[in-house]
């Protein structure tokens, strides 16, 4: 199987089981609703824009206390999240639970209020530090910094920019102030970049005395206590003290409550689940007593479900062929081979409606063109045993995720193949370690060839490889224009374009310079070059006749032609660019030589044996995770131009099912 067959589903019932019919299909997740913009005069749409609001709301307001609770009491680490999966949930533990939702709601915004007099308990503390702080030099003053003197005195309680003794102070003031008798100072504090000062003298003096000051850079502390400052320093320090005792009884009581993390968590979903119901629900034409929901379902999906809703609802249900010209999402399922590569394929883009899924055909040049550019036994055992024992050992991992491990796992095992056959183990480790350590002479030879002694047979490989992957992408439109049913468009599109390039391939094979120039040992009869050019004579007449064949004027149809005819120009670019499939197999295995020589450079014994292990284990990290990278993207690649090129254009939309989206728990009902 590949593209499922898509059906309309057009459901009616009773208003009142509206909400549990969309909840039986969420759960299912079988169902894209696709609500018509217009209905009859008698339909109606409901507003459940403030319920769905609401319920959006309490969603975040418990992730939030969540996050709040971890901060508090982190969670213990253990595994990532992405190995463990989504905790699955029965249909009837979800019918436990759920009664408790709005309690645990309350409780979320307890802890966000919790969490509130935390910062603001820790705000505080750091407030009057700050305060105590800018105190300090105040300190040995015992009256208040608001003092401005009494009846008779005026008081001057400020500070210069600069380092002042009592005795510079008095003389730069009886210099700025000869007229003026008895003006005391005193230094309270001094630092270099500041002087706290008190200073007073008689009230009638008290404006002179004030300019000089000022002239001389003095400046009035900024919002002075009432209070002493040795007063209100141990005010503040007991104000600190109590915010720091309010946010930790604050933080003891959200630890005392990390046992009702997952509850948290188990209600979020809810409330996202009822958010996206309710999103539906406003979607939904209703009359006063019905109710008509129409959407599309998987055909293999529809008879289970339409019984159901008969049985349980009395509800009535039609089931539909889309018509020719309606847009009908997509979904693929295919067999264990080409399942993992669905990814590729939804990254390019997915089949159109008249399209087959590539995925059967791709997967398996997929993992043989993985596997040649990377080439190398060890690395290959290696992504099979990583890939293969997170697969064993974590069974809940979500879906595209072990998808994405069985693709690599298949990749490990064609990489494996091609490494035996290259006799490539960590590149050269084996014959290194053996001479460099054991004075010995040990090899693994290669079961085909070794690509860094015969280079160019690899390449003609590469290009043979290509060939074959090109003129399967011509397969697939040929067969994509016969299930269609154009037999002519067969001819013209596919079966010309075989003639053509694949004559001219074997007119070059039995040439007697291309025989030399690319080492061959073998060259083809005379007569099997005489017969592949006239079929590549036939192929270019027909692609000349029928490549502009959609225009009525003869000559543009020929000028038409003349221009398909050159696209052969683009038939060797594409066989050239397999040629990056010799360049990464070399790469992986000369990045591997290069590391296993800098290794043995300090010869055998222990600290050569410490240096050789330290460098084996980070160039072979390196090189496997660089190769691993290069052979996917330029797999991919393959993949998209020249495979692809050949047939698919894509434009399918994906499937979106009305289904239960939750974020942490992954709920589960038998069907």
């Amino acid at each position: 199987m590949a593209v499922l067959e898509m059906k309309r589903i057009s459901i009616y019932a009773l208003k009142k089981n509206r909400k549990a019919i969309l909840e039986l299909l969420q759960r299912r997740g079988a169902v894209e609703i696709a609500t018509p913009e217009t209905a009859q005069e008698v339909f109606t749409r409901t507003d459940t824009a403030a319920a769905r609001q609401t319920f959006e709301k309490n969603a975040k307001t418990l992730t939030d206390a969540v996050a709040v609770l971890d901060s508090i009491a982190p969670p213990e680490k253990g595994l990532p999240t992405m190995l463990l999966g989504r905790e699955p949930i029965t249909g009837e533990q979800y019918r436990q639970t759920v009664d408790s939702a709005g309690k645990t709601a309350r409780l979320a915004g307890r802890i966000l209020a919790l969490g509130k007099r935390i910062d603001d308990g820790k705000a505080e503390a750091q407030r009057c530090s700050a305060l105590l702080d800018s105190l300090t030099p105040w300190l040995g003053l015992d009256v208040s910094m608001r003092s401005i003197g009494t009846e008779k005195t005026s008081v001057f309680i400020g500070s210069f920019p600069e380092m002042l003794t009592e005795g510079q102070l008095k003389e730069r003031l009886a210099a700025a102030l000869p007229q003026v008798p008895a003006v005391e100072a005193e230094i309270i504090s001094a630092s270099t970049s500041q002087t706290c000062v008190f200073v007073v003298c008689h009230a009638k003096y008290g404006m002179p005395v004030e300019s000089a000051l000022r002239a001389m850079g003095f400046s009035y502390p900024a919002s002075p206590p009432r209070l002493p400052p040795a007063e209100r320093a141990k005010e503040l320090e007991t104000q600190r003290e109590q915010a720091l005792a309010d946010a930790e009884a604050a933080r003891q009581e959200i630890a005392s409550l990390a046992d009702r993390r997952r509850e948290m968590l188990f209600a979020a979903d809810y409330y996202t689940m009822r958010a996206e119901k309710y999103r539906v629900l406003g979607e939904l034409w209703q009359s006063p007593h019905t109710f008509q929901l129409t959407g599309y379902i998987p055909a293999e999906d529809a008879p289970a479900l339409e019984k159901e809703l008969e049985e349980n609802f009395a509800a009535f249900v039609e089931i539909e062929t889309p018509g020719p010209d309606e847009e009908v999402p997509v979904k693929l399922k295919n067999h264990l081979l080409s399942a993992p590569v669905e990814g590729v394929v939804e990254g390019y883009s997915l089949p159109g409606r008249y399209e087959a899924d590539p995925a059967p055909v791709m997967c398996l040049f997929y993992y043989v063109l993985f596997g040649l550019m990377l080439s190398d036994a060890a690395y290959g055992l290696l992504m099979v045993l990583g890939c293969g024992i997170i697969l064993a050992k974590f069974k809940n991992i979500e879906e595209s995720l072990k998808k994405n491990l069985r693709m690599f796992l298949f990749c490990g095992i064609s990489t494996t193949f091609w490494g035996v056959l290259f006799g490539s183990y960590f590149g050269d480790a084996i014959p290194v370690i053996a001479q460099t350590f054991f004075h010995k002479e040990i090899t693994i030879p290669a079961l085909w060839f070794v690509p860094l002694n015969d280079p160019m047979r690899l390449l003609l490989f590469s290009f043979l490889l290509g060939i074959i992957h090109l003129f399967t992408g011509l397969g697939m439109q040929a067969y994509l224009l016969i299930r269609r049913r154009k037999f002519a468009d067969a001819l013209y599109d596919v079966v010309f374009w075989y003639f053509l390039v694949g004559g001219l391939i074997l007119l070059l094979l039995s040439t007697e310079m291309f025989r030399s120039m690319m080492s061959l040992t073998f060259t083809l009869p005379g007569w099997v070059g005489t017969a592949a050019a006239v079929f590549a004579g036939i192929g270019a007449v027909g692609i000349v006749l029928t490549a502009g064949r959609e225009s009525k004027n003869p000559g543009k149809r020929l000028l038409k032609g003349l221009y398909g005819l050159y696209n052969v120009s683009g038939y060797l670019s594409d066989i050239l660019s397999y040629s990056r499939l010799l360049a990464l197999g070399l790469a992986t295995g000369v990045i591997a030589t290069v590391f296993n020589k800098l290794g043995s450079m300090l010869g055998g014994g222990v600290g050569g044996a410490i240096f050789f292990a330290v460098v084996f284990l980070i160039g072979h990290g390196l090189n496997l995770a660089i190769n691993v990278l290069g052979a996917y993207v330029h797999t991919n690649r393959l993949q998209y131009v020249e495979f692809f090129g050949k047939f698919y254009e894509g434009g399918g939309r994906k499937f979106n099912p009305f289904a239960a989206h939750t974020k942490y728990f992954k709920f589960t009902e038998e069907k």
